[in-house]
């Protein structure tokens, strides 16, 4: 027994202090150190504690912020559930609320252009988005494999068009010589693919180990079965940042419809939105004409809004969903770059 006890105490001797004095058996243990408190907030010594007055400033400049959003939103919204007798006694828009009414949403989604138009935007963001969203998953792929074919002449060309643009005539002229005048298409294809979106996807895909896509190949997988099944899953915040970006852009496009739709029934909502609202036009079947007020109709002012509302609540609606990937998404990306 005598001959083990250097031994042990050797062996203790290259662990930490506590260990080694457990492994001995030593009583007179280190006691453990003090837990923290629930709710303690522990400052480097460099920084200084928040005074009372640098507390109410930020509160007060938060508050500002909070309000300087909210208010024009509840505006708008309280308008557009107002009657037409409540927006004359305010003299515009309502900011107290009183006589209510839906009959604004009623009349703009009674079948007339605004029904029409949002279903044309849904359409357009839908398709669109996952057009833009595959294009680019696949682009940004490619130029993420070191041994993939021009990989670098691909991917400065790429980088070329952030810089520089054909300009809106030679645009124009080649939709029109594809024939996508007047067509749904000619509100895609333009603007399919971003370049900043495939280089924040291609930023994320080189951040994957290669050890893994490696591994996948050695197990005999193809190109399209590592994607799939490896990067896609792994890359889901990215995806779906870009995903955002691409849907928020096609809902809220307007100037391709300018310079391509012709036809008033294939007018997205928000060039609907931006001829009526903000150059005061009154479309044929919206159901914005002139009512007496003793009908508690409503016309001009909370049809607007009304639109403007219509306009805003699908993005209102799917950001929160999207939010929790967005700032994981872009700067896991930029960082990776």
């Amino acid at each position: 027994m005598s001959g083990q006890t250097p031994e042990i105490t050797a062996e203790a001797s290259f662990l930490p202090t506590d260990v080694a004095r457990h492994e001995t058996g030593d009583a007179r243990a280190t006691p453990p150190a003090p837990r923290r408190r629930r709710g303690s907030k522990h400052r480097p010594v460099w920084e200084e504690r928040p005074t009372p007055v640098g507390l109410a400033l930020k509160g007060l400049v938060l508050a500002v912020v909070v309000l300087a959003i909210l208010f024009p939103l509840w505006t708008v919204l309280l308008t557009s559930f107002s009657t037409q007798a409540e927006t004359i006694r305010a003299g515009g828009l309502v900011t107290v609320p009183g006589e209510l009414t839906i009959n604004a949403y009623k009349q703009i989604l009674s079948g007339g252009v605004v029904t029409r138009a949002t279903i044309v935007s849904i359409g357009i963001t839908a398709v669109g988005t996952l057009i833009s969203t595959v294009v680019s998953v696949l682009a940004a792929y490619g130029l993420s494999r070191p041994g993939s074919v021009l990989h670098r002449p691909i991917l400065f060309v790429f980088l070329i068009t952030m810089f520089f643009g054909a300009g809106l005539i030679p645009t124009y002229l080649l939709v029109s010589s594809l024939g996508l005048i007047n067509s749904y298409w000619a509100l895609i294809l333009p603007g399919a693919v971003s370049a900043f979106n495939v280089l924040i996807l291609r930023s994320f895909f080189m951040g994957i180990d290669h050890a893994i896509l490696d591994a996948a190949r050695i197990d005999g997988a193809g190109d399209w079965r590592i994607l799939g099944r490896i990067v896609l899953p792994m890359s889901k915040a990215a995806v779906a940042v870009v995903a955002l970006f691409y849907g928020v852009g096609y809902w809220n496009a307007f100037f391709n419809a300018i310079l391509y739709i012709n036809d008033n029934a294939k007018w997205p909502l928000q060039l609907v939105l931006r001829s009526y609202v903000l150059q005061g036009v009154s479309l044929p079947g919206s159901g914005t004409g002139q009512v007496d007020v003793a009908t508690g109709a409503v016309t001009g002012l909370p049809i607007q809004m009304a639109v403007m509302i219509l306009a805003i609540v699908p993005i209102l609606l799917v950001y929160p969903f999207i939010q929790r990937h967005f700032t994981k998404g872009v700067i896991f990306g930029a960082i990776k770059g």
